[in-house]
């Protein structure tokens, strides 16, 4: 068994449950908690199991309950040195259960292989991340600007990705955010677009990845409707059958095979 679920994905807070048959962990806690046990109550998946709490970069949405996680399930809180010198503050007391991790160097929670690797966001140290079990693959390709050499390689043996598709190029441009901001989030180190989702998708696409879960779309500068259909066209146009999800800000997904 490995699976996933999305359990919240958006601006306003992300986090992923990654779990094998003995191990869980959860990739980024931007929600409260008390969304985080809830979510895990409804796909019967006890608090016990899990066994550390990552933190992919500073940014709050990413951050939230990280700390307050790790005190609680008494768990390690793996987080890159420079990621945790800029949110320290947020954290609370976590040194008693602090793990560093680098980019590019895999660790191990417990049955599951993590691999850590850069991703271009504005971030002090952003990662995305490959996980690994039973010769499985999930990929996590969330916050990055655009994908590099490095990002298409890692994700080209997915059986499962978690790919952003942030926001539509003509919404954004017409919406409400101010030029700078928009500037940022188009940038190479903010956020892919729908088109820029199905083209890095078309880079990677194999016959061994089967779900695919469109994730951190922008409430304001997308719609899941919009997301779907523009990456269901490319993989319709190329008669590929995956399993084709859309995350949500405020609902959980359901637990996905990887």
């Amino acid at each position: 068994m490995f699976q996933t679920s999305v359990l919240a994905s958006g601006s306003k807070g992300n986090s992923i449950l990654i779990r094998s048959r003995n191990t869980a962990l959860i990739l980024d806690a931007g929600i409260s908690l008390k969304r985080v046990w809830a979510a895990l109550e409804d796909l019967n998946v006890p608090r016990h199991t899990i066994k550390a709490v990552i933190v992919s970069h500073e940014h709050s949405d990413h951050t939230r309950s990280a700390g307050a996680m790790a005190r609680s399930l008494k768990i390690p809180l793996y987080i890159s040195p420079d990621t945790y010198d800029y949110c320290a503050h947020r954290l609370g007391k976590v040194e008693s259960w602090l793990r560093y991790f680098e980019s590019g160097i895999d660790f191990l929670v417990g049955d599951i292989l993590v691999r850590p690797f850069r991703s271009s966001h504005d971030a002090i140290d952003s990662n995305n991340f490959c996980f690994e079990h039973d010769e499985r693959r999930l990929g996590v390709a969330i916050d990055l600007g655009y994908p590099t050499k490095l990002t298409i390689h890692k994700l080209s043996e997915a059986h499962a990705l978690i790919l952003e598709s942030n926001h539509d190029h003509d919404m954004l441009m017409e919406g409400p955010y101010e030029w700078n901001l928009k500037m940022r989030v188009k940038s190479e180190h903010g956020h892919l677009s729908n088109d820029e989702a199905v083209n890095l998708v078309s880079q990677v696409l194999h016959p061994g990845l089967r779900n695919l879960v469109l994730a951190h779309l922008s409430e304001t500068n997308n719609l899941p409707d919009l997301a779907f259909k523009v990456m269901d066209a490319y993989l319709q146009s190329i008669e590929n059958e995956i399993k084709l999800h859309v995350a949500s800000q405020n609902i959980h997904t359901g637990l996905i095979d990887i």
